[in-house]
């Protein structure tokens, strides 16, 4: 398994105009006919950013409309602040828009700590709990440790010892889906998280509710085009 990267300091929310210069960007990572040199291959299965493999992987749990014409992926953390912070924000936008499916990609870029708490949560998958086990790591205003991780999935209802029997039963499994997903955030050259992917635009550090509605757009107006 490839080794995460070390603590960061994650960047400041860029502003309307800086987001959609980053946008643009994405654009052409994400194979939008807008720009030559896509480096995504479309159904490439060798390609950590095809398509299938960033917007579609079948082992990753999502939340919001799965069925939406738009799809969300966050890279993050649960360590992170900012992750923390935004996260009510994004769970509204979503809700809200009623047409959007939000793909949590674990990136444990924060230490051992993160690392046990991806590896956890990815582990009440199991149980068809991971999207509790998200909300209650990210409600905590406190650092995690792995007795704090225990205590809040209890919290919020998830059966702790079969998660843990799960996470290391399927621990090949786990670790193989953290590996894509730092993988994939290497890849398109994020530097922390929040992370974004917004349709097919690249959208590194965090966003306002009004940006990610933005962002909903212009992703739902490039999708028409094609």
């Amino acid at each position: 398994m490839q080794p995460f990267f070390d603590p960061y300091r994650p960047p400041a929310s860029p502003t309307r105009r800086e987001m959609l210069g980053v946008m643009g960007l994405g654009a052409v990572m994400l194979g939008i006919d807008i720009a030559p040199g896509s480096a995504l291959g479309k159904e490439d299965g060798g390609n950590v950013l095809n398509e299938s493999a960033v917007l579609r992987d079948p082992d990753i749990p999502a939340a919001g409309n799965v069925d939406g014409d738009i799809t969300i992926v966050e890279y993050f953390d649960f360590n992170c602040p900012y992750c923390r912070k935004l996260e009510p924000e994004l769970r509204q936008v979503v809700q809200d828009d009623g047409k959007v499916k939000l793909v949590y990609k674990d990136w444990p870029v924060l230490g051992p700590i993160s690392i046990a708490a991806a590896r956890m949560a990815l582990a009440t998958k199991y149980q068809d709990r991971y999207v509790a086990a998200h909300d209650a790591l990210m409600a905590t205003a406190s650092r995690l440790t792995e007795p704090r991780i225990r205590e809040l999935l209890a919290g919020a209802g998830i059966d702790v010892d079969r998660a843990a029997r799960d996470r290391d039963s399927n621990a090949a499994a786990i670790d193989a889906i953290l590996a894509r997903n730092n993988d994939q955030a290497t890849a398109f050259g994020f530097r922390g998280t929040p992370a974004f992917i917004i349709g097919k635009f690249r959208v590194p550090g965090a966003l306002t509710m009004a940006q990610f509605d933005q962002a909903i757009a212009d992703a739902r107006k490039a999708a028409a085009k094609k």
